[in-house]
């Protein structure tokens, strides 16, 4: 490990864009999941202007400039970060309580890991696509970024951190697991996380598309090809196709 890496310190690392009026329910968040455990908050705003990290009133957190998009993002956060751990989350996800701690027990016997989803809306229909889509994880062994991913730090900067890629960098980092033969664990710990996708896009068109992408993925679609067909709302330039 780099000689600035603090042992037993998790570096919890959030890409932005725009979240300056959530930013502050995240960071209370990430505490409350951390309990007594040290923690480390580091914000990776992709906004040139900085819009997100002028919003935040915890001096504890630390903020970095990134070029956009979620892969660039969170591979800026994990080079200024200092902890043996990283977990990277999306600001419209909200993690459980010792959330830190689980992660943590679980990097005692893998390499990486992720947690199961759940959709903070009362359709049961999108409930049932978050059940579907912790299912798909296991079988497929590839988690999506809503699913919280988190890392030994080894092991992150030994892969060469996400692809800088404008959409599935999530699903080609779990690919490079896969191929390098490393430890990965899917807790059936749920995070927590905005359906709002589902509620403007449709219940029913977002599957259905996100199915199509991912069936163009394996057919070698370029990312720039599979970006034009995904255009989220106040999201990332290109975050994950789920």
């Amino acid at each position: 490990m780099p000689p600035n890496t603090t042992v037993g310190l998790t570096s919890v690392i959030v890409p932005v864009l725009g979240e300056a009026a959530s930013i502050g329910s995240v960071v209370e968040n990430v505490r409350r999941a951390a309990g007594k455990r040290p923690v480390e908050i580091i914000v990776s705003d992709g906004d040139p202007s900085g819009s997100t990290l002028a919003a935040l009133d915890d001096p504890e957190v630390a903020g970095v400039l990134a070029p956009k998009g979620r892969g660039a993002q969170m591979n800026a956060g994990a080079r200024a970060a200092s902890g043996d751990v990283l977990l990277f989350l999306h600001a419209d996800t909200r993690l459980p309580d010792d959330a830190i701690g689980i992660a943590r027990r679980a990097l005692a016997e893998h390499d990486a890991g992720s947690f199961s989803v759940r959709y903070d809306t009362e359709s049961i229909w999108v409930r049932f696509l978050g059940m579907v889509s912790n299912m798909r994880a296991r079988l497929e062994r590839v988690a999506y970024g809503d699913q919280t991913h988190f890392f030994r730090r080894d092991v992150f900067e030994r892969l060469g951190g996400y692809p800088e890629i404008p959409i599935m960098e999530d699903v080609e980092m779990y690919l490079r697991l896969r191929e390098e033969g490393c430890r990965v664990t899917f807790l059936t710990n749920k995070v927590w996380t905005s359906a709002r996708r589902y509620e403007t896009e449709g219940r029913f068109f977002r599957p259905f598309r996100n199915v199509v992408l991912r069936i163009r993925h394996r057919l070698g679609a370029s990312p720039e090809d599979l970006v034009r067909a995904y255009r989220p709302q106040n999201e990332l330039d290109g975050p994950e196709a789920r």
